[in-house]
């Protein structure tokens, strides 16, 4: 990677999407323009000069200006709007949409045209980018972005301060990786089919046979096979190992196995988990859809049924919105002339479609009963490809899936993207061309659904019957590699069967000392009579004596009598200046029932079955320690002869959870009603997902606090009645309550960027301290002092 290229906002939006591709452009590589990467540049840049050319209408003409003005122009604010202004930094160049100052005052907020109905995620961190830019250029950070989006041009107010402070991590990352000049590693996603480095890295991606090609593969879930050391879909298909499920257990939820996916890759056969039931219903109807997402405009209605031995195609075709209706009519017809109708598509698009067009136009009662039932009875094949049937392909894409199966479309590009794009052609130039190419486009979609549809019902009738010539593999045919349970071994030569059952650590003293020792006998004698004896002896036996109930508890009524004697055992042990010893005492009480509502009952108060000293010994060594629970129960067992298992030691952990929560409560009261707090949190893992822990402390007492979260909501709640003073590190959560705050100095000793007032270079140093540049008489200004 290039260390001197500087970094544009162009390089930023791609890090946000792809760190290969902001690697590529720092390179200066060159990748191969794609239909759709072109379309939406063009647009993009057609919209932002439209909206500029809007923004610019509501200003008086001396008070805007096009372009870059002077630096005085900037810290004076003499414009209320800036359009197109570039800035260049010896790490920056960028150039910057618009900027817009309020009436009052002189702070410039950074505004970004956005083409799309929506606002995404990434279009208010590039806000957050140009606010660092305006600081940098004016030395004042604005609170407040804006985006300017949609056919209305719509302004979104964006509050930056939080974004901001992602912001800078982000070009610090940028940054850091620059430095580094290693290339990161190569992940395919959502962001490919607009890329112009597409090819070349879904090229090197098969090459390495990465996990990423595996599209419903989770970037959590990529992680975890590559801390189990594995990096390739060939290496994933050898992990599966088909479940057997109890029958008295529910079936599983839906859930796709990408192992399974890897497996019917790597034998290029199509699986099928459980068996799934599917046949082509008498009445059909094959929908697919096409429209504009971020103006919810269904522009294409394809209808495809089979009536005799004819495939009967449907299209309905809206010029504009307000012919949105008319297809609709027509398409809702042309189903109620089919005898039962049954909707199979692919995807929840579709369905999506007939709920908003039953609320859009359906008004009569008659219209809305028939439509509820279509939409009841609909079936999305997808259901069945994502957890059922897998395809020897990387994805459950339709496209992917039907040219797997034999089926071509008329052109090589078609994808839904690209429909979008052919979509936007027409409405610019109205081609005739360009509408039948939209027109077969969907039919061929129609088409693929019903090849699918067919296929699927082929593989669901043949799953009963398994054999050796199906089309597909039933994974419940599946042999286990590496079976779980040990079995009958048998041996090529059968001279190893006498090694092999000789081949253990301690067959010499079972088998040949036991016989020859009598210690070694004794000793296995008393452990013996340890296991099935009663446990150990009791130190003491307590005769509990109770006065006879003369009622019923639960009923009221004196018709009581004895129900028997029993007793109850204590655990616990005595510490003295000696040692540590065992003491078990032996609780005997009557119990009495009722003869009227069969209701047992006592007057002994119940005990628990581990006493004081024994729950002190257990959390000593489990908390203080750090010895795990099953180590600390062999230990109390190897000394005291107890019978304690792991569970034993957590249950002793539970109840003194709950013993102690006044204490631990009593520790929080006084932290916060103190004077002083320190205030931190970290990250730990529980059961595999990342939680938090807070601690606070006022130098004599501490106090942790679980979370799920980072969320400051936490520490707010704790020190909601705080009137001291909060000792923090620079996370913006603690900003937010009320009481007097000081920084820790060991963070504010981190390093920042700074900037020389002279020659613009920048510098990596402390925030506590001066230094100076090649210039030696200029030092060192903190231009950007939070930027880390």
């Amino acid at each position: 990677m290039n260390a001197n290229a500087p970094i544009s906002d162009t390089i930023y939006e791609a890090f946000l999407h792809c760190e290969t591709k902001a690697y590529l452009l720092l390179e200066g590589a060159t990748g191969v323009s794609s239909e759709i990467g072109d379309w939406q540049r063009t647009l993009g840049n057609d919209f932002k000069q439209s909206a500029s050319e809007q923004l610019r209408s509501n200003v008086p003409a001396g008070e805007y200006y096009v372009g870059t003005p002077p630096r005085g122009a900037l810290e004076q604010g003499l414009y209320r709007v800036i359009v197109d202004p570039l800035f260049e930094f010896t790490d920056i160049r960028t150039r910057l949409h618009a900027l817009s100052r309020d009436v009052v005052g002189a702070v410039y907020s950074p505004v970004r045209f956005v083409r799309s109905e929506k606002v995404a995620t990434s279009d208010k961190l590039l806000v957050a980018f140009d606010a660092l830019i305006v600081f940098r250029a004016t030395g004042k950070m604005p609170r407040v972005g804006k985006i300017i989006h949609g056919s209305q041009y719509e302004t979104v107010a964006i509050p930056l301060p939080k974004l901001v402070e992602k912001a800078k991590s982000i070009v610090f990352e940028i940054v850091a990786k620059q430095e580094n000049a290693t290339q990161p590693p190569l992940v395919l996603n959502k962001h490919c089919p607009a890329c112009e480095f597409q090819s070349r890295c879904r090229q090197l991606a098969i090459e390495k046979d990465d996990l990423s090609l595996l599209a419903n593969m989770t970037e959590k879930g990529r992680k975890q096979q590559n801390g189990k050391g594995i990096f390739t879909v060939t290496q994933l298909s050898y992990t599966f190992r088909p479940r057997r499920h109890s029958v008295r257990k529910l079936p599983p939820g839906v859930k796709h196995e990408s192992a399974l996916k890897a497996l019917a890759i790597r034998k290029n056969r199509i699986h099928v988990l459980g068996m799934p039931t599917f046949a082509v219903p008498r009445g059909a109807v094959y929908l697919d859809v096409e429209g504009i997402p971020d103006l919810d405009f269904y522009y294409l209605i394809g209808l495809r049924y089979r009536r005799g031995d004819e495939d009967i195609q449907h299209s309905f075709w809206a010029d504009s919105p307000s012919d949105e209706r008319d297809i609709w009519g027509l398409c809702l017809l042309t189903l109620a002339l089919i005898e039962a109708p049954r909707v199979i598509h692919y995807g929840s698009y579709e369905k999506q479609f007939l709920k908003r067009m039953k609320a859009r136009y359906c008004d009569a009662a008659e219209d809305v009963r028939f439509l509820d039932q279509v939409i009841s009875t609909s079936f999305n094949l997808l259901s069945l490809t994502y957890a059922q049937v897998y395809f020897p392909t990387y994805s459950n894409g339709l496209k992917e899936i039907s040219r797997q199966l034999g089926f071509q479309w008329s052109e090589t590009t078609a994808s839904g993207l690209n429909s979008l794009v052919w979509r936007s052609q027409w409405e610019a130039s109205r081609e005739p061309r360009l509408k039948q190419k939209l027109l077969t486009y969907n039919a061929e979609d129609c088409e693929a659904v019903q090849r699918l549809a067919e296929t699927i019902a082929t593989l669901c009738s043949e799953q009963p019957a398994i054999s050796s010539n199906a089309v597909s593999i039933n994974v419940n045919s599946l042999e286990r590699a590496y079976p779980r349970r040990f079995g009958v071994l048998h041996y090529a030569v059968p001279d190893f069967k006498p090694i092999n059952e000789a081949a253990y650590w301690d067959y010499q003293r079972n088998k040949v000392y036991l016989r020859t020792s009598k210690r070694l006998k004794r000793v296995l004698r008393q452990a013996q009579r340890c296991d099935i004896g009663e446990g150990p002896p009791i130190n003491k036996l307590i005769e509990v004596q109770e006065e006879r109930q003369t009622h019923c508890p639960q009923c009221g009524s004196r018709k009581l009598y004895k129900n028997g004697r029993f007793s109850r055992v204590v655990y616990d042990l005595r510490f003295s200046r000696a040692g540590i010893k065992r003491w078990i005492v032996k609780y005997s009480f009557n119990r009495y029932i009722c003869r009227t509502c069969k209701n047992g009952f006592n007057e002994f108060p119940r005990q628990e079955k581990y006493g004081k000293g024994l729950k002190a010994y257990v959390l000593y060594q489990v908390v203080e320690l750090r010895i795990s629970q099953r180590a600390v129960a062999r230990s109390l067992n190897a000394l005291f002869g107890f019978r304690l298992s792991a569970m034993s030691v957590n249950s002793v952990k539970i109840s003194s959870a709950r013993q102690y929560q006044d204490t631990y409560q009593n520790i929080l009261d006084r932290i916060v009603a103190g004077t002083l707090v320190h205030a931190d949190e970290t990250k730990v893992t529980v059961g595999g997902e990342s939680q938090y822990v807070w601690v606070f402390t006022n130098l004599e007492d501490v106090a942790y606090v679980y979370s799920k979260s980072r969320e400051a909501g936490m520490a707010q709640e704790i020190l909601k009645t705080f009137k001291g003073v909060l000792v923090s590190d620079f996370y913006t959560g603690y900003d937010s309550i009320d009481c007097a705050q000081q920084k820790c100095l060991i963070h504010r000793k981190r390093p920042v960027l700074a900037v020389c007032t002279k020659c613009e270079q920048s510098k990596m140093m402390a925030f506590v301290g001066t230094d100076t540049c090649v210039h030696k008489e200029e030092s060192w200004t903190h231009r950007i002092k939070n930027f880390r």
